[in-house]
């Protein structure tokens, strides 16, 4: 990929159902920026986890399958891709049994530790080879990213969370109900939330925006003007059509 126009780190943080996936792959394409998806790879050890057989909540066994899973993350915002030895897993880390385990795996210490690492070394990568890059998870601009130029902290209500959720499902072809996906909202934010190391939180200098009433298009405004007003852009290397 060419420079782009944007320079620096955006962390965009929040739980899910927020609009932060679309919004953080939207903005990166937006400013020619690379984009990583944290989430992702939580969830891609989970499988990894899975697949080996392995019990969810056992804390040791997890963080050995952690330590030799082979990830491979793909940082261009228009195909993003996460691969598992060697295989594009993005349809499969999305399903139920990845879902239903992913809280517990990525509450490990260890899995954290290992995963923030291989962030960092990703985050580092894309600054020396685009300029800027736009990450999210649920602990950026706490833990990965804490000298990020901009964080953002979207929020929205549990409920407006659900139906997002359950819609982007059901269009995908995984069928999802609304109250099954609000309860499993609540689990989530739960275990986000209490986990021992790197909680979900907003950093202390973080801009919170309420996405409950904002569609797509009013949360990347909001964020675009943010990234120009702290002065993180460059002229572009390449015309825009």
């Amino acid at each position: 990929m060419a420079r782009g126009e944007l320079r620096g780190v955006v962390a965009v943080d929040g739980p899910s159902g927020t609009g932060k996936s679309t919004v953080a792959r939207r903005l990166a394409a937006e400013f020619d920026a690379e984009y990583l998806d944290t989430g992702a790879m939580y969830r891609a050890v989970t499988l990894a986890v899975l697949r080996a057989g392995v019990d969810p909540q056992d804390p040791d066994a997890v963080a050995e399958i952690a330590a030799v899973a082979e990830l491979a993350s793909g940082t261009d915002p228009e195909a993003p891709t996460i691969d598992l030895a060697g295989e594009d897993v993005s349809e499969e880390i999305r399903g139920p049994a990845v879902t239903l385990a992913v809280s517990p795996v990525s509450a490990v210490p260890a899995v954290r530790e290992q995963l923030v690492g291989r962030q960092r070394q990703i985050i580092a990568d894309a600054l020396a080879r685009t300029g800027g890059i736009v990450v999210e998870g649920r602990d950026i601009g706490t833990t990965v990213a804490p000298d990020a130029g901009l964080k953002v902290f979207l929020t929205a209500t549990p409920e407006a969370r659900a139906h997002r959720r359950a819609a982007q499902d059901n269009a995908s072809g995984r069928r999802a109900d609304v109250a099954e996906t609000l309860a499993d909202v609540r689990r989530r934010d739960t275990y986000d939330a209490s986990r021992a190391v790197s909680p979900m939180r907003r950093a202390e200098d973080a801009v919170t925006v309420d996405t409950t009433e904002l569609d797509i298009p009013g949360v990347l405004s909001e964020l675009a003007a943010l990234i120009k007003q702290r002065g993180l852009t460059a002229v572009p290397q390449r015309s825009r059509s």
